[in-house]
């Protein structure tokens, strides 16, 4: 044993006893003779103070120590005479060594690990191995064991199994890119990595499992962002015998219970429902952040009625005019508006950003003489306008619209701080449209997958309006960020080949992209249903964190690489050949 106890262990209970740690020195001080270090290991760090007094031969070998060498000392844990920081536990001892090893010395690190250091983003991936040891980072990882620990209590009692899907797999549609592997034994055929267990979990109901869960890595060859990575975490489960409400309740149980045993705090369930079309009219969001207001309103048939040109142009051509009022924006000058606002406006597609600010005189903007006493007056009543307000507009297609307002009204609700860092906010967002029509091929897709169930009571309207086709599925939001999402699965067959035959997906091309699981639907599938948790975007909004990068051990870059192990790498001709591939240059 190299120690019989954790440096961050130590409390004032402790004084008088002998003790060996083992860590990395975090910082070294010689003060006149007497040296102290701070060592650390994952529980925290203890000051260590070497004194020739106490041992000469252990002070001798202080004086080689530097930041990061890993070191073993035994010694005595006493009151801490001077320098007490009730900050930390061991914060009112000390241990005066008798005994020092040097395990291993350490180069300087290329960056401070005292958590207090601005490092680079790409160095701090490159050298990962550093960087983890850092408090925060070591916080996340603890946490996300926390969180995974807990949700397994939860699934564990209410009857789940936890079953295994494979990660080689047929490549099926998705939504997304997958990510292909070649087979060797196979020239010229394929695995794909799972985008989800969504077949196999499915397939698992037909074959009797009743409840499964898997805390499970997925894969998405796509465009990455802060909270995007090419593989991610799913707390992913399914269930039989089941409708909407169970799945809910059972997942409102799972995430008050993760935060309340890891944080401490209490989470009100159930958790508020909005149904998605809701949602969209008043957060212009299928993910609103609901810690503050700042709601939309749609006003187009005002601005149609009014004498403003643009206005008028985009609603006679079907596009929607809506905004919100910014309480208390008016003290924003125009040049903020018009080149903070309308520029982040703008990065959503919008063409421009109307606005009007209201004084005790009235409506004050170079656009009100457009607008009529009359619709003036409907302007601050719908809108709840009172003197100090900046009212904010957005015309164009549906789409944009709302992709503009919902970003500006977030951005809003923090520059006017409005919005509490400390909330906790949870709901549903229910019944969205089960198809969605694609413009570029003139054709209805699946919103959510293919396998998604028409409200029971929508099913007639397969035949006559697919567009009002609503689907029995669910997205759990916190804070304005998709938490998962889920739905009652088709176990109908004959339903099921309806919903490919809407979606121009012909028998043969079925059979070929979803054959097993269609297979399996037609030898008694039980009613089922489920539901995904992003694990990681989970633990970074508990962590506060503002990338899924501080809450992934080793994650990739925007680029999709790993400068630590410098993934993804050129392989040899050889292994190549093996596998019946070359390589095309993509130059010219």
């Amino acid at each position: 044993m190299y120690r019989n106890e954790y440096c961050g262990a130590l409390t004032k209970k402790d004084v008088g006893r002998e003790v060996e740690l083992a860590g990395w020195v975090l910082r070294r001080r010689d003060h006149g003779g007497v040296i102290f270090v701070d060592l650390r290991d994952r529980s925290g760090y203890s000051q260590i103070v070497f004194n020739p007094d106490a041992s000469r031969d252990a002070h001798a070998l202080a004086e080689r120590l530097h930041n990061e060498y890993v070191i073993r000392i035994k010694g005595k844990v006493v009151d801490r005479q001077e320098n007490i920081n009730p900050k930390i536990p061991t914060g009112e001892i000390e241990v005066i060594a008798s005994g020092l090893e040097i395990l291993s010395s350490s180069e300087t690190p290329p960056f401070q690990l005292d958590g207090h250091a601005s490092v680079n983003d790409e160095l701090r991936l490159k050298y990962r191995f550093l960087d983890l040891r850092q408090p925060a980072m070591l916080e996340n990882m603890v946490r996300r064991h926390q969180l995974a620990q807990a949700a397994r209590e939860v699934l564990n009692t209410e009857g789940f199994l936890e079953i295994e899907t494979p990660i080689l797999n047929k490549s099926t549609p998705e939504g997304a890119r997958d990510f292909l592997v070649p087979c060797r034994l196979q020239p010229g055929s394929f695995y794909a990595l799972p985008q989800s267990p969504q077949i196999f979990k499915q397939i698992l109901m037909v074959a009797g499992m009743d409840r499964y869960y898997q805390i499970v890595k997925c894969f998405r060859d796509e465009d990455l962002r802060a909270d995007r990575q090419p593989e991610f975490t799913q707390i992913d489960l399914e269930m039989s015998f089941i409708h909407q409400e169970d799945i809910l309740a059972l997942v409102e149980k799972l995430i008050a219970h993760v935060i309340g045993k890891v944080y401490g705090k209490t989470i009100s369930t159930p958790f508020p429902r909005l149904d998605y079309r809701d949602a969209m009219s008043r957060y212009g969001s299928d993910k609103p952040d609901t810690r503050f207001g700042l709601e939309l309103v749609d006003i187009t048939d005002i601005g149609k009625a009014s004498s403003f040109k643009v206005f008028q142009s985009l609603a006679e051509a079907g596009g929607i005019i809506k905004g919100f009022n910014a309480k208390g924006g008016a003290k924003f000058s125009r040049k903020d508006i018009e080149e903070e606002f309308t520029g982040y406006a703008a990065v959503f597609g919008a063409k421009g950003l109307a606005w009007m600010k209201v004084s005790e005189a009235g409506l004050e903007s170079n656009i009100v003489k457009f607008f009529s006493d009359e619709q003036q007056a409907e302007l601050k009543k719908r809108m709840q306008a009172a003197p100090g307000d900046l009212l904010l507009f957005v015309a164009d297609k549906p789409k944009i619209t709302n992709d503009a307002l919902a970003n500006l009204r977030i951005k809003l609700g923090h520059k006017l701080g409005l919005i509490d860092p400390e909330a906790m906010n949870l709901l549903w967002v229910v019944d969205f449209p089960l198809f969605e029509y694609n413009e570029d091929e003139k054709r209805w897709d699946s919103v959510h997958h293919p396998f998604t169930a028409p409200k029971a009571e929508d099913i007639p309207l397969l035949d006559s309006d697919i567009g009002r086709v609503r689907s029995d599925s669910y997205d759990v939001v916190m804070n304005g960020v998709e938490l998962g999402g889920g739905s009652i699965r088709i176990h109908d067959s004959a339903i099921q080949s309806k919903m490919f035959k809407l979606m121009g997906i012909t028998d043969e091309d079925a059979q070929v992209k979803f054959g097993f699981l269609l297979e399996a639907l037609r030898y008694g599938a039980p009613p089922h249903g489920g539901l995904a948790i992003g694990f990681d975007r989970l633990v970074m909004l508990l962590q506060k964190c503002e990338s899924l990068r501080e809450v992934i051990a080793f994650p990739k870059t925007q680029k999709g690489s790993c400068p630590m192990s410098e993934a993804p790498s050129p392989v040899t001709d050889a292994q190549l050949k093996e596998l019946y591939l070359r390589t095309v240059s993509t130059q010219g």
